[in-house]
């Protein structure tokens, strides 16, 4: 079995050596794909030094994983790894049509001012299961929930 692949740590930025190391790819190897892969564009600074992101280092593992596991070309992966972004693209223009027209709301407005009026009064709290919110309260929170779970989607590594 192949070793895998060391958790990338939590850091802003990933030197070229880092990078290889956590990809399991020669520096060189880094540098020829940068130009074969319009979507690879590290931040250079002094001495044209190169370094790389947290999305930049999923995205060479996915570049890896394409060209050394399933034995694609390197046109063949290039192509592969366009469909992924522009399936990402959809995926969030489909969630902004679907949050369009609802409401923005910050976390203090989570129960509706008139909360308490559209409670009815004979109603006891003992009566009540421990929900502190109404149901359009609810429904916002099933929406919040929602979009937490899609851009948790967008952000997690699909390929």
């Amino acid at each position: 079995m192949e070793n895998p692949l060391p958790l990338i740590p939590a850091k802003r930025y990933f030197t070229i050596g880092e990078v290889s190391d956590l990809c399991g790819v020669k520096p060189h190897v880094l540098r020829y794909w940068e130009q074969e892969f319009t979507q690879l564009r590290p931040m250079k600074r002094r001495g044209n030094r190169r370094y790389y992101q947290h999305h930049e280092v999923l995205m060479i593992r996915s570049i890896r994983d394409l060209l050394y596991d399933q034995g694609f070309t390197i046109s063949g992966a290039r192509n592969r790894l366009q469909e992924i972004v522009q399936t990402d693209r959809d995926k969030r223009r489909n969630s902004a049509v679907i949050l369009d027209g609802v409401d923005v709301f910050e976390a203090g407005d989570l129960v509706p001012d008139d909360f308490e009026d559209s409670v009815d009064s004979e109603d006891s709290e003992s009566d009540r299961p421990d929900l502190s919110m109404g149901s359009v309260a609810h429904q916002r929170l099933q929406l919040v929930r929602r979009e937490l779970f899609e851009i948790r989607d967008l952000l997690s590594p699909a390929y």
